[in-house]
């Protein structure tokens, strides 16, 4: 088995491996948070009666969705810095992932809060709530139980592209695993135990997406 698969370099370097699972879990976790906040935001405007809302997120969403992530994320890297600002790579890349992941929510929240009926929005319209307080109290709760499936699909991706870091951050599960196999001249090994590092993180999420889709299933 060991000559399949090499256990000695998990041993050997398990302090680098868990390092890099570390910070791919730490970035995951706050572009998480952080682009299910901007989509649900993005999603709101990309509707609001009001124009230049709509307008200014509708450019932002289809322009961050038409171009790569790398790029983006290249953009936050270099861009500040050319203007004397500097950005830490792991700053850049959990900002690009953030703002790249949070676009392809606002399209699935957004298409959630169509598939609620309008009949609902006028009554609570003509019941005197604001706009902003028929979105936060009578649509986007039954928006999201409807797009809790592509949401879910999105923050796995956003898992998986988190390897972006790797680019220009280093310190991420990617980047020690080119580090390891540059040192040992092993690769099968090396990346088959990064794979499996991302699914402690993947096989726990996608369960509890899960689980609060049957949750949310029974309520409804």
């Amino acid at each position: 088995m060991d000559k399949f698969l090499s256990f000695s370099i998990l041993v050997k370097y398990w302090g680098m491996y868990l390092e890099g699972f570390l910070n791919t879990l730490q970035v995951s976790l706050i572009a998480l948070v952080g682009s299910f906040i901007l989509g649900t935001l993005l999603a709101v405007m990309r509707i609001s009666p009001v124009k230049p809302l709509n307008w200014i997120s509708t450019a932002f969403v289809e322009f961050i969705r038409n171009i790569p992530l790398i790029l983006i994320v290249f953009l936050f890297f270099l861009g500040p810095s050319s203007l004397g600002v500097p950005m830490s790579g792991f700053v850049a890349g959990t900002l690009g992932l953030t703002i790249y992941t949070a676009v392809f929510i606002a399209e699935a929240v957004r298409a959630g809060i169509q598939a609620v009926p309008k009949g609902q929005t006028e009554a609570a319209r003509a019941s005197g709530l604001t706009y902003a307080q028929t979105m936060r109290f009578i649509v986007l709760p039954q928006a999201m139980k409807i797009v809790i499936p592509p949401i879910g699909n999105q923050f796995l991706n956003l898992v998986k592209n988190s390897s972006v870091l790797s680019v220009v951050a280093g310190l991420d599960l990617m980047y020690y695993a080119d580090l390891i196999s540059t040192k040992t001249f092993v690769v099968f090994s090396v990346y088959i135990f990064v794979a499996l590092f991302y699914l402690v993180i993947t096989i726990p999420l996608s369960l509890g997406l899960a689980y609060v889709e049957r949750r949310l299933a029974k309520s409804h």
